[in-house]
Formats: C-alpha cells, structure tokens, sequence
C-alpha cells in the first residue's frame, strides 16, 4: 500500500483513582478515560507519526485531603481518528465503530478512586490492545481488474490526480475524489488497488481491497471490452468472463456485496473491434446462463449482479463519461429515496403501534 495506512494497533489505558482519605471518609477522585474521537481531516498515517509509541493513556484522579475530601476526576485522554473505523480486539473480535465525524467511543474506563467500599485504595484504570480498522467510505467504489482504466476514469470524473502508467497495477494505496455537479452536488469515489483472480484468499492485495468495497454504498465495475491477462502464465479472459470473476471474488468475500447496487462501465471502447465485442458482450449479458460454460464450474458465482445501467465508455477520448456522471447521480438519489421511503414507513408503523 505504499504509504497508506489502514490497520493501527494501540495500547490504551485508564487512569488509575486517587487515594481515599482514612481519617475522614474522603475519597479519591476516579481516573481519567481514553476516548477515540472521529475528526475529519485525520489519517491512521498522521496518528502513527504524531504518536510514535502509540501508547495513550489517561490521568491519574486526584487524592483526597483535608482540602477536597473528594478528589478531581483525572484528566481524559481524547484520541482524533478518522471515520470509517471498526475498533478491534487483538483476536480479532469487534468492539465498536466509528462512521461519522463527531461520534465518541470509550475505549478504556478509568479507575475508581478509594473509598470505604475499597479500604479507601484506589482502582487501576482498565488497560487493552486496541486495533484500529479503517475502512474508506465513500458513495462509489470502483472494482476492476487491474488496467481496466479505473485510475484514468476516477481523473475524467472528478478532481482526484491518481497515478496512471501503462502496466498493470498502477494504483497501489486507496484513492478518494469528488464527482461536483452542477448544483453543487458532490459524490465521492474510491478508486481501489486492481483485483486478481484468487482475492478472496488474500492473493495480490485481497483482503485489504476488499474491506474497503464494504463501506461503498454503490459499486461501479470497470471492464475493458478487448479482456484481460495479468501474465503470460495467467488465462486471457474476456470482458463477460472478467465481470462473471470480479462478481464470484466479492461473493467469496462478502455475499452482501453482491446484493448492493451496481453499474458497469465497459471501457475503451476507442479501440478496433470495439463495438463488435460490446454487441457480443451485451447478448452474454442478457442471458448469462447460456454461456456459463465457458468458466471452470468453481469460477461461477452463485448469483449473477444486476446492474442498474451498462454505460459504453473511453477514458481515452472522453466518450460516455458524462453520462456515466449522470447515472452515479440518478442511482445514488434513486437509493436515497428508498432508503426514506423505508424510513418514513417504519415511523408510520411505529405510530400506528403506539396508538
């Protein structure tokens, strides 16, 4: 991945309570908390260079006196990271996430202070080892193969300068832009490492790519029209075959990426022979089951993506693009109105049971 950084472990640990005071009955202030605070602007790299032990730890409660019979509480430890985090234990078990900017999540209690229920000693702070999983978010995620013109589309749409040369994996760290509508609309995009045949399993970057396509609310499939072969040791696949994988690599992952809403961009259509496998393509498209025979049985996924609209493009000469935007558009506002259909439905029910 280069430089970027997706995967943080940190240790935290609470402060521990203040001393009680015997005499009187005074008691000590409790420790302070290590607090995770989602702010825009913040990356896992950023905090890793800010904090290079990547220790945090809250402070101490104050002791009881004959001053404060009952101490301050320690001072809070406020961490700033990233939205899109899922907080892990170090097995690998979920405890929280992080989505919005403004979202808090307690990630180690501090220590009560001593009191009579404790002899008047204090409590240690709770301590872990917390992993922090970022997982882009972003309207659009982009899936291909690598090559397949994902980087050259993502410069065409929005105002992102990815790198773009002519071997194959060009993109090696996640990339975020903007697609900026007339109306001031802005939908993000994220232009993520090629994948290859075998990703489900960790093969090229896998996993790694894949966690990402999880927070993308829509997938946008980049195939190029002429096939694709990472290798002289790899079989040439044509442009069916490659979205019949691309659907079989995100089933294997996570079957609920299968189920999102989808469009295909069939690029390059600037070169010879273009139209005639884009007429070929689309009669494999319609009845897909007619040429599942040309996969190995394995290579099949169990269910085939319905995409919304299929857009002919070229990243090279322009064409498609900007209806290729117009689509983005018209999908994205299409799923936001169902999803407040749905919404005011279960207020609607919701009501209805009450009364």
């Amino acid at each position: 991945y280069g430089n970027f950084i997706d995967d943080l472990r940190v240790y935290v640990r609470g402060g521990a309570g203040g001393m009680g005071y015997p005499r009187l009955g005074g008691e000590g202030g409790r420790g302070g908390d290590v607090w995770f605070v989602a702010r825009e602007r913040i990356t896992l790299k950023g905090i890793k260079e800010k904090y290079p032990h990547k220790r945090f730890i809250a402070g101490t409660g104050a002791n009881s006196s004959v001053k404060a019979l009952k101490g301050e509480k320690g001072k809070d430890c406020e961490v700033h990271v990233p939205p899109g985090i899922s907080l892990l234990t170090d097995d690998g078990k979920q405890i929280g996430e992080i989505n919005a900017a403004g979202e808090r999540f307690l990630a180690a209690r501090g220590g009560f202070g001593g009191s009579l229920a404790t002899n008047f000693l204090p409590c240690k702070g709770q301590k872990r080892i917390i992993r922090l999983d970022l997982k882009l978010i972003a309207d659009v995620g982009l899936v291909g193969f690598p090559n397949a013109g994902k980087s050259s589309l993502l410069s065409k749409i929005s105002h992102a300068k990815p790198e773009i040369a002519s071997y194959a994996f060009t993109t090696i760290q996640p990339e975020l832009g903007k697609i900026m509508y007339a109306d001031y609309k802005q939908i993000s995009v994220a232009d993520l490492p090629g994948l290859i045949e075998g990703a489900h399993v960790n093969r090229g970057m896998g996993h790694k790519f894949l966690k990402h396509v999880e927070r993308t609310k829509h997938l946008l499939l980049v195939v190029d029209i002429s096939g694709f072969q990472l290798s002289v040791k790899t079989r040439f696949r044509t442009a069916f075959e490659t979205i019949l994988l691309l659907t079989k690599e995100l089933e294997l992952y996570k079957e609920e990426l299968v189920t999102k809403p989808a469009l295909l961009a069939i690029n390059k259509m600037d070169l010879p022979c273009a139209k005639d496998n884009l007429n070929e393509l689309m009669s494999q498209l319609q009845n897909p089951q007619d040429f599942l025979h040309l996969l190995e049985e394995e290579m099949i996924p169990a269910n085939t993506l319905k995409f919304k609209e299929i857009i002919p493009i070229s990243t090279y000469t322009g064409e498609g693009i900007e209806e290729l935007k117009v689509y983005i558009r018209k999908s994205i506002d299409e799923e936001a109105e169902r999803e407040n259909e749905e919404y005011r439905k279960k207020k609607l029910l919701l009501l209805q049971t009450s009364q």
